[in-house]
Formats: structure tokens, sequence, C-alpha cells
């Protein structure tokens, strides 16, 4: 799909926490773009909202094919119920609301009704992590630790729009059910920069570096990048591992990136426990490796309300805190 910036008609609505820069180059509702072509070209594609649509993206979709959209309310329980049904009917469900509610209220009809079964059923969940200034009610910063536990689900953390329209199709033909981390409204798109292509279950390296190695997944890669092009300029070369796909994960990847004495870190939009760093650090320790792993990713606290900037730098995770972390560290 072309990456330029979308119409004025395709933008997100008024609510939409836009990741985007000004000036940055970005497309609008990714996410409903490329749900709309796939469901273009296959009859059985369909999607579901509860209550949600204009602010996960999927009022393109609706608005486009009403026929192939369900709206199910504000019942999260109900949304994963339907998209079962569907499922069962051989029908691909992609379904969307926030990630706090898709995982907390919704948890065990997504374990027993979709994963225990194992179909295909993709769920789409806006305000992962940091990613919203509502506070603890919207804010997910466990979704990742709540899901990793369960068994046939696959969960993908995108980092920009690239990403995103890439994934649509692949989690439409990949087996079980999906769980995908939505950045939705205005998103960047910066990793076809990088000659980077999405594949499932596959982390890719974007760029290389003697001295720091950063593994990273979701918004925090486009931080990394920048991060490593700011340290570059003190002479500190640093590798960047882009993981979307946090389960499976690409152990091989990661493998092949370390024992060559750089510093290693993660980064990631999600709590220090259960994410990221938890992934990579048991890899790092079922493989008998030595290495040390440095987390950059949000306390394991409830966090505060407030601007977006603001919140990232108090909690460590924008992108000049990845520089002085780093410095701090070598």
């Amino acid at each position: 799909m072309n990456s330029s910036t979308p119409a004025p008609a395709l933008r997100s609505g008024a609510m939409s926490a836009d990741l985007a820069k000004e000036g940055q180059r970005a497309v609008a509702a990714p996410l409903g773009q490329a749900l709309l072509e796939l469901a273009r070209a296959d009859e059985r594609v369909v999607g579901l909202s509860a209550d949600l649509a204009k602010y996960t993206d999927l009022h393109i979709l609706r608005d486009a094919m009403p026929e192939r959209f369900y709206q199910i309310g504000m019942a999260e329980q109900a949304l994963l119920g339907a998209a079962t049904g569907l499922a069962m009917e051989g029908f691909i469900p992609f379904a969307s609301t926030y990630s706090v509610f898709a995982t907390r209220r919704a948890y065990d009809f997504l374990m027993l009704d979709i994963a225990e079964a194992n179909l295909n059923v993709n769920m789409v969940c806006a305000l992962p992590g940091l990613t919203t200034g509502y506070g603890p009610s919207h804010q997910a910063t466990e979704d990742v630790s709540i899901l990793r536990g369960m068994p046939n689900l696959t969960i993908v953390d995108p980092c920009d729009a690239v990403d995103i329209q890439q994934a649509v199709p692949q989690l439409a033909a990949a087996e079980g059910p999906t769980y995908l981390r939505l950045l939705r409204g205005k998103v960047p798109a910066v990793l076809d920069e990088y000659g980077y292509t999405f594949e499932l279950g596959k982390a890719k390296l974007l760029r290389d570096g003697a001295d720091v190695l950063i593994v990273s997944s979701g918004l925090m890669t486009e931080r990394a990048l920048e991060a490593a092009a700011s340290l570059e300029a003190d002479g500190v070369g640093v590798a960047v591992l882009h993981s979307p796909t946090l389960k499976p994960f690409d152990e091989e990847a990661l493998l092949a990136q370390l024992g060559k004495g750089r510093l290693v870190l993660t980064a990631e939009n999600h709590s220090v426990v259960g994410g990221l760093f938890d992934i990579v650090a048991r890899t790092v320790a079922a493989h008998g490796l030595g290495e040390r792993i440095h987390p950059i990713a949000l306390p394991d606290a409830f966090l505060d309300a407030g601007a977006l900037p603001t919140l990232a730098d108090r909690y460590g995770v924008s992108t000049d805190a990845i520089v002085e972390k780093v410095r701090g560290l070598l």
C-alpha cells in the first residue's frame, strides 16, 4: 500500500492519539485500510467492534462494506463470543476494542472459546502500553504478560504503519488466534526506509553496531532507531533488532546477535514484568548464555494520567531516555 499520508477522509476520530510527529511520513488508519483491502479480496473476512470502530480504525471497513461489519456494543465477552461463532462457520473475524477490555474483561472467552479450539479469530486492540494519557483504566501496560501463557495464541507488537499493513493478511492466513497491539489514527511509516518487510514470527536486524544491541518491539523500535542515530554522532555504534512477533519469539535471530561483547538492552512499551525483557532474558538463560540484559520498559506500577510526551520521559521510554540510559551504562 502507498505509505504517503492519505486524504483527510480516512483519518480517525478526534479521540485518537496520533503517534506521528508534525511533518512525519505517516498513514492514517493503516489497520482499517489494510483490512478493507483484504476484505475486498477475501469474502470470508469480517470486522467486529465493541462500540469502538472509530477509535480502532475499523470505521474504514464499516463505512465501505457495512454488510461485513458487526457492531456488538460495549460487551467484550459478547464480542469474542460472536467472533467465535463466525470463525466456526468459516469466516475470518477481526475483532476490535481497547487492549484493556479484551485482556482484563474477556480473558476467559478468549482462552476457552477461541484459543482452546484454535480458531482463526484476530484480536486487533488499541491503546497498548503508554499510548494514551487516560490513566490505568485505559493503559494496557500488562496485556502481553496476561496473554503470553495462553496456548495457541500469536502475539504481535507492530512498530508502525508498515508493520500493521503487512501483518493483516498474514494474521488472516495464520492458523489459530492472534492478538495485535494496535497503533491507531495517524501512524508513522518508518520501517520501509530500512529495507524491511514484516514476516510473522520473525525478528529483523534494522541496523548494525559494534557497541550496543537494542532488542525492541512495538513503537519502541522507532525510538530505538532515533536513539541509535543520536548515539552514532557520539561515536557509539548501536544495532537494533526489531521483534514484532512476541509469541512465538524468534530465538534464532536473537541468538545470532549475542556473544559479541556488546551492551544488550531491551526496549518495550509494556511493563518490565512479563513482556519483551522477560522473553529475552528467558531465552538467554535457557541457552546457558552469560549476557546481562538491561530493560527499558514501563515500571511495575499503575501509571499516571497526563500528556504522553511528559509520561514517556517520566517513565524512561522516550528517545532521550533511551540515549541517557545507554550513555549511563557504557
